[in-house]
C-alpha cells in the first residue's frame, strides 16, 4: 500500500457531509492505494485504520472453523471499512480483503475516534450506515439460506461492478466459492449458465458483464432491496455515478 496524493473521486458518506465536516474530517486522512488480494485487517484484530474508499472495493469474510471463508458484505465508495469503532468495539470481527484494486481515504483509529465524538454530523451519518448494514446483513443471510447459486451469483457481480464502477474486474472460481459459501463446482455450473445467455465472459479469473439488464433481471431481488435500504437511509450517488449498495461494513 503507497501514498497516493492526485485528486480523488468521492466517497459517498464523506461527500454527502457539510463542507465544513468534510473539509475538517478529511485533513486527517491520508490518500493510499489499494492492491488486489491486499489483507486490510484480521479477524480478531486491533483496528488500527479506519478506510474510505473512493475507487476499487473490499470483501469482508467471516472465518470458519473449518477454516474456509464467507463473504457476508462488500464496501465500496458508498461505504467504509472499520464500523466496530462505532459501537466502542476496537477489534474486528471480520478480515477485509481488496477484491477490487483502487484508492481509498485511511483514517488512524484514534483520530476517527475523536472526530466523531467532537462532531455530531458524522457520528450521526456513520451511525446511519451502521443501521443499513445491519440490515442488509440480514438481508444476506435471507438470500445465502433460502436463495439458488445462479441468482446469487448474479447479485453479486452487480454488486461487485456497482463498486468498481466498470463491467470488467478480475475474480477467481475459488474466490467466488468463498463469496457465495458453495463448493467451486457449483460456481462454475452457475457462472456457464450465465455466460450461455450472454449475460457474462469470464476467462483466466477475468468476467466482464455483456448484458447489464439481463443480469439485473436474472439476480435475485436482494440486490434491489439493498440498494433500496442505502438509498433511503442514505440518498442516492450524485452526479451520476454508479449504482452501490452499500453492505455490511466491517
Amino acid at each position: 500500500m503507497t501514498s497516493s496524493r492526485h485528486p480523488l473521486p468521492a466517497n459517498r458518506l464523506l461527500a454527502a457531509l457539510s463542507l465544513r465536516s468534510r473539509e475538517r474530517f478529511v485533513v486527517d486522512c491520508d490518500p493510499v492505494k489499494l492492491t488486489f488480494a491486499e489483507v486490510l485487517c484480521e479477524s480478531g484484530e486491533r483496528i488500527n485504520q479506519v478506510y474510505f474508499p473512493t475507487e476499487g472495493f473490499v470483501s469482508l469474510l467471516t472465518p470458519l472453523d473449518d477454516g474456509a471463508r464467507l463473504e457476508v458484505g462488500i464496501v465500496g465508495d458508498e461505504g467504509m471499512v472499520g464500523t466496530p469503532l462505532l459501537l466502542g468495539v476496537n477489534t474486528s470481527p471480520l478480515q477485509a480483503v481488496v477484491q477490487g484494486a483502487g484508492i481509498a481515504l485511511r483514517m488512524n483509529a484514534a483520530a476517527f475516534r475523536k472526530h466523531c465524538r467532537q462532531d455530531d454530523e458524522i457520528q450521526k451519518r456513520l451511525n446511519l450506515y451502521l443501521h443499513v448494514s445491519i440490515r442488509q446483513l440480514a438481508q444476506t443471510a435471507a438470500c445465502t439460506r433460502y436463495h439458488s447459486i445462479e441468482p446469487r451469483l448474479a447479485r453479486w457481480l452487480l454488486m461487485s461492478r456497482d463498486r468498481a464502477h466498470a463491467d470488467q474486474f478480475h475474480l477467481t472460481h475459488e474466490f467466488l466459492a468463498y463469496m457465495l459459501g458453495v463448493r467451486r463446482v457449483g460456481v462454475t455450473q452457475a457462472a456457464r449458465g450465465l455466460h450461455a445467455r450472454g449475460f457474462i465472459s469470464y476467462i483466466r479469473g477475468s468476467i466482464t458483464i455483456l448484458d447489464n439488464t439481463g443480469l439485473e433481471k436474472v439476480s435475485c431481488s436482494c440486490y434491489r432491496r439493498g440498494n433500496e435500504m442505502y438509498e433511503q437511509t442514505l440518498g442516492k450517488p450524485r452526479g451520476g455515478r454508479a449504482r452501490a449498495a452499500g453492505e455490511l461494513a466491517s
